[in-house]
């Protein structure tokens, strides 16, 4: 069964779009199956092995959404062996992963925005080149909600400043347009003049954002810095890009109360996802229901 693994990656790579860093996890997810059938008892892979695995997993404490992600990247790979006629049943169908406690994303508040990118040139020093791309990474974030990964994507020519947009490519290789504020737009301005600073001949790229060397700074890179921009405004918490993707959307759906259109500006295939920012508070909520409610509307008239 195992053999057929590099097969199946690179359909998944030729057929489906998937990025590296996606067929990485499926890659592992799986290999951590067969490591651990080798190293068990079982005899034969079946619906009875699998609920195995998933008490192994269990055991170990790892997260019910880390399980459902191994197990849902198996039951694919075992379709697939179905397709090749290695397999006439699917051992993994059925079988349920753990509940998942549902948990709130953490967002800042805007109080802690303006505290971070109000005054930029007293927390950062914006004569050097890499400060200020710290900078506009931090309003790009939390004016447009982009993943970290769509971050570290973006290239030169993917910013259309004139017009206050960028073109994004998000999950399963899908095109998006987001939309730049005023002030990102500045800072990305800034950035764009002293991005030849950092620029490196012999590594050419058209790479928004650079590191040190000049090279596209990584996904990696990218948390590293905005967590130490965290750690230097002292916010007691443990700043880190989807933090203020969920920022974003939290603020733009308390302001609208437009969830289809977050689902839009986030990317998200399906609104379920988005529904996860509803966590409104109740005075945002009472607010909204008494002024639409048409019985709720209070009468001034005596």
């Amino acid at each position: 069964m195992q053999s057929k693994l590099f097969i199946y990656l690179a359909q998944l790579i030729a057929e489906k779009q998937l990025s590296e860093h996606t067929v990485r996890s499926y890659r592992k997810d799986i290999e951590d199956f067969f490591y651990w059938y080798a190293q068990s008892e079982q005899h034969r892979i079946d619906h009875r092995s699998m609920q195995y695995f998933i008490a192994y997993l269990n055991r170990k404490k790892m997260a019910p959404s880390s399980i459902a992600r191994k197990l849902s990247a198996l039951r694919q790979y075992f379709d697939f062996l179905i397709e090749q006629g290695v397999l006439q049943n699917n051992p993994a169908k059925g079988i349920k992963p753990p509940k998942r406690a549902k948990v709130l994303p953490k967002a800042l508040s805007v109080d802690d925005i303006n505290q971070l990118l109000d005054h930029p040139e007293q927390f950062f020093d914006l004569h050097n080149p890499l400060q200020q791309r710290d900078y506009a990474m931090l309003e790009l974030l939390y004016s447009t909600g982009l993943r970290v990964a769509e971050l570290a994507s973006l290239d030169t020519h993917d910013i259309d400043l004139s017009n206050g947009q960028a073109t994004v490519i998000g999950k399963g290789n899908k095109e998006r347009i987001v939309l730049i504020g005023s002030k990102a737009q500045r800072a990305l301005k800034q950035w764009l003049r002293m991005r030849s600073k950092v620029t490196n001949e012999k590594h050419f790229t058209n790479a928004l954002f650079l590191n040190q060397r000049g090279k596209r700074l990584s996904v990696r890179g990218i948390q590293q810095h905005i967590k130490q921009i965290g750690q230097r405004f002292d916010l007691n918490l443990n700043l880190h890009p989807h933090m203020l993707r969920h920022s974003f959307a939290s603020h733009v759906l308390q302001s609208s109360g437009d969830l289809r259109a977050v689902q839009e500006m986030l990317g998200h295939s399906d609104i379920s996802s988005t529904q996860i920012y509803t966590h409104l508070d109740f005075q945002h909520l009472a607010r909204v229901y008494d002024e639409t409610h048409p019985r709720a509307k209070k009468n001034n008239k005596k």
